[in-house]
């Protein structure tokens, strides 16, 4: 007997909403200077998403740094101020739980980066200059 497979289901909006609430937090944490580590202060951080877990006692929190050589630096001053940004989420939040908080560095970038230098290369668009010379006959 064959099993059914469910789809893959995204985050609900709960989650979203929860996450999205929780990114302003953090965001805001990080400009106000509440995170009093000199390397945060005087780094380039942007906090592109957070993802909940289903019970929303979870944040990821992912950051996006302009300088990628200070990442192990920052990371360590987020996981050292890990009680005091759970916190003051709490505090801003009207949640049931305060969610904890984990912190990952955000490749996408890093990944768009990649595929655009590849689309860049010559051998690539000579190969995509081939394919709309095709599409036109």
């Amino acid at each position: 007997m064959k099993k059914k497979t469910e789809p893959l289901r995204g985050p609900s909006q709960r989650q979203l909403r929860v996450g999205e609430l929780v990114r302003h937090a953090v965001a805001e944490l990080i400009t106000r200077g509440v995170i009093i580590e000199a390397i945060v202060q005087k780094a380039i951080i942007t906090v592109p998403e957070v993802r909940m877990s289903p019970d929303l006692k979870l944040a990821t929190v992912y950051l996006a740094l302009h300088n990628m050589k200070q990442e192990k630096l920052i990371m360590a001053a987020f996981e050292k101020n890990r009680k005091l940004i759970r916190t003051e989420i709490a505090g801003r939040l009207d949640l049931k739980f305060a969610p904890d908080v984990r912190f990952r560095i955000d490749e996408s970038l890093e990944a768009v980066a990649k595929i655009d230098a590849l689309l860049r290369r010559p051998d690539v668009q000579r190969d995509l200059k081939h394919d709309d010379t095709e599409d036109e006959d």
